[in-house]
């Protein structure tokens, strides 16, 4: 028999997708830059058993123990959130709430995972725009500290944990030093501390490399951490944002023989894209909704830039880095959404934000697509989620349990509304 649910009650119908449930109709945005326009796909026990073309498959109802008709409206991976403190800060005027940063310079053993606060109330706020994991990272100094990639809901980090330590984070030197801050810059000058900070970065890598590469070791905790950089099991997430600075990384990465370095941040990458296909580097956009990076760039840099390097040949995904940044993550689907109005196709977006970034956080044979045997990490929107008048999230899964998107501010429209007589939003 076939089963057919409003889905204005599909969240109290359906907690989890354990059984066999079948959407059907909807447009689904794959996440490797295509899409199927009428789509029927399949879950059982968490995972995607099947997504097809519904014009050209015959389906069997009584198959599934649930139909769910979603035509008009789209079908998403998880968006992934990348570089942020979300869940390891809450209000950044009180200090007790920010667990971001440790003292000292290089701090490969800091773990971002344990401070990871999973009854965040900023985290349902995230969710409610299909952002659904995030690469939690911590800040300060020149090796920062170890990442974690993180499902944006469960009890605690253990729970919420979807790849442990998946890299470290290295802040490269900058080249030039600007003055001033954004309302009124100042002079940039060159530092004249570069080399000399550099050669540091060096002395600590070549000391880490050849603990890795000694039979006989004592264990040193910073130094055992960054052996994952050498055998490939972590990542390096180098943050850098000048041509000379990127140069120096790339020559950087391929005198350690490190085999997994995305850079982050990439404000000239666009100018070096030839460098970084040759070098198979990915690139993590610094936040584009913000002014160009010197003043003879062009205004609208920061919105084409993502299609530049799109053309180009490399592969590219979004952060949300800096002011506000834990409650800017709400914001990442729109930062992509300008990247679509000034040139990049709009699958490719999408595939920026979930297999692209799916595969430099290395778990995109888990997740980051709607693919037979990944986990059923979606959601599902009214309208267009990259566009702020049309994202409008009606419901969501992680790993085929069905993800609350109420939120914080829900109900303060809520109350506001009912106190004030407004019509209370559908």
């Amino acid at each position: 028999m076939r089963f057919l649910i409003a889905t204005f009650c599909l969240f109290g119908a359906l907690n989890s997708l354990a059984q066999n449930t079948l959407f059907l109709g909807g447009t689904a945005h794959i996440g490797d830059g295509s899409k199927i326009e009428t789509s029927a796909i399949a879950i059982k026990d968490g995972k995607f058993e099947m997504v097809a073309d519904a014009r050209v498959i015959r389906i069997d109802p009584s198959a599934y123990d649930t139909i769910i008709h979603v035509y008009d409206q789209h079908v998403y991976p998880g968006f992934i959130a990348t570089n942020t403190t979300l869940g390891i800060t809450e209000i950044s005027a009180v200090r007790a709430t920010n667990d971001y940063q440790e003292t000292g310079a290089f701090k490969p053993h800091v773990r971002s995972l344990i401070a990871f606060n999973a009854e965040s109330k900023i985290i349902p706020t995230i969710r409610s725009n299909g952002v659904l994991m995030a690469q939690v990272a911590p800040k300060g100094g020149r090796i920062t500290g170890t990442s974690s990639v993180m499902k944006l809901d469960g009890w605690n980090w253990e729970d919420a944990a979807q790849k442990v330590d998946d890299g470290i984070h290295l802040n490269w030197p900058s080249y030039f030093i600007q003055h001033g801050w954004w309302a009124e810059p100042g002079d940039i000058e060159k530092t004249d501390r570069y080399t000399e900070q550099t050669d540091a970065i060096h002395n600590y890598f070549q000391k880490a490399l050849a603990y890795h590469q000694s039979s006989e070791k004592v264990i040193d905790l910073e130094l055992s951490s960054m052996s994952g950089l050498f055998d490939g099991s972590k990542q390096l997430y180098v943050h850098a944002n000048l041509v000379r600075e990127m140069t120096d990384v790339m020559l950087f990465a391929a005198k350690y023989g490190l085999k997994n370095m995305v850079i982050v941040g990439g404000k000239e990458a666009h100018l070096v894209a030839d460098l970084l296909v040759k070098h198979e580097t990915p690139v993590i956009l610094d936040r584009i909704h913000r002014l160009p990076n010197t003043s003879d760039a062009d205004v609208d840099m920061p919105y084409k830039q993502a299609g530049l390097l799109h053309a180009a040949g490399v592969s590219i995904s979004f952060c949300y880095q800096g002011d506000m940044e834990a409650m800017g993550q709400r914001n990442l689907p729109f930062s992509a959404g300008t990247a679509v109005a000034y040139g990049l196709p709009y699958e490719q977006a999408i595939a920026a934000l979930t297999l692209n970034t799916a595969k430099m956080l290395g778990i995109e044979q888990e997740t980051g697509s709607l693919e037979v045997g990944k986990e059923a990490t979606f959601f599902i929107s009214k309208g267009d989620a990259l566009d702020m008048r049309g994202n409008d999230v009606q419901f969501a899964f992680i790993q085929g349990q069905a993800v609350d998107l109420d939120n914080h501010q829900k109900a303060l429209d809520r109350k506001y509304r009912k106190k004030f007589g407004i019509a209370i939003k559908q």
